[in-house]
């Protein structure tokens, strides 16, 4: 797939992420404060940073679709893992919010919320597991962290809304029947949220900074790339070959020995080739040649 129509699907699924997010937050914002539902509410803040995520998430994909300058010679790739990393940042503080407030609802008297909130919590499920399954098979078609940690902001989204859900049934459900203490699942619900908010958090962040620290694709990753380096003619043996990711792509450091006994343009011509063949990969971005002379006794 070409780089254009990579980014072209990436940007309008952080365009969805973006308007369904805010009718959403709007939604259940409104619905949450009629419906005097601290679950609802914390449930449409969740929502809102998802806003703030996609719209990271926009600003990142164009940023990575940059094409490399004499700044950055290996792309802006990375501009993706940023945005995902700031999305999990966004995630952390709205869980410590949304916790904050559920755990002060025990300390005040509380009235059992009205049940057109659990209309729109059912409605909040729906869309947003649509918006995952959308956003997670698209990322890993197009090779995208963040757009793969966007969708999970959305899973994280139902689970919360699901939580939200059984808090609200049954503080519903206590008011109704006159059981007082029933009352209290609405902000136990937003608590939970939180938690569940707060740790998809950690998850994320810590797979994004990890891969943002110039990690390299494991051995058995690399096994497509060593057999098409192999198959180059007079590649005696590769000595090193680290495949970095940037985001989206990898950018291979390649060592490589020939035989001793030819000419350097000719070591050239084997080097040369071998960045073709890899370069024919949909991953690779770039990649660069060192060329050793071979010595059957060294590893």
């Amino acid at each position: 797939m070409e780089n254009h129509e990579r980014f072209k699907k990436a940007e309008f699924a952080a365009i969805i992420g973006i308007v369904g997010n805010i009718v959403l937050a709007i939604l259940k914002w409104g619905i949450g404060i009629y419906a005097n539902s601290r679950a609802l509410v914390a449930d449409a803040v969740h929502s809102a940073s998802d806003v703030a995520g996609s719209f990271a998430v926009y600003v990142g994909l164009k940023a990575a679709k940059q094409p490399p300058d004499d700044d950055h010679p290996y792309g802006h790739g990375k501009a993706e893992l940023i945005a995902a990393i700031i999305v999990a940042v966004l995630l952390l503080l709205v869980g410590v919010e949304i916790g904050k407030s559920s755990i002060e609802a025990f300390f005040h008297p509380i009235e059992a919320p009205k049940t057109i909130a659990i209309v729109a919590v059912v409605v909040s499920i729906i869309v947003k597991e649509a918006m995952f399954r959308y956003k997670y098979q698209l990322g890993k078609q197009l090779n995208s962290e963040a757009l793969i940690v966007n969708a999970y902001e959305h899973r994280s989204d139902v689970y919360s809304s699901i939580a939200a859900l059984v808090g609200i049934g049954s503080a519903v459900i206590g008011g109704k029947l006159g059981i007082g203490w029933l009352e209290y699942a609405d902000p136990v619900a937003g608590l939970f949220v939180a938690l569940l908010v707060i740790h998809m958090a950690w998850k994320l962040g810590k797979e994004s900074i990890h891969n943002t620290m110039d990690h390299v694709l494991h051995d058995e990753d690399t096994i497509e790339l060593r057999e098409i380096i192999e198959s180059v003619p007079n590649v005696l043996r590769i000595d090193t070959l680290h495949a970095r990711e940037h985001g989206h792509y990898v950018i291979i450091d390649l060592k490589i020995s020939v035989d001793p006994h030819i000419t350097v343009e000719e070591g050239h011509h084997i080097g040369k080739k071998v960045k073709e063949r890899l370069l024919e990969e949909s991953n690779v971005q770039n990649v660069f040649v060192h060329i050793n002379p071979y010595h059957p006794d060294e590893v």
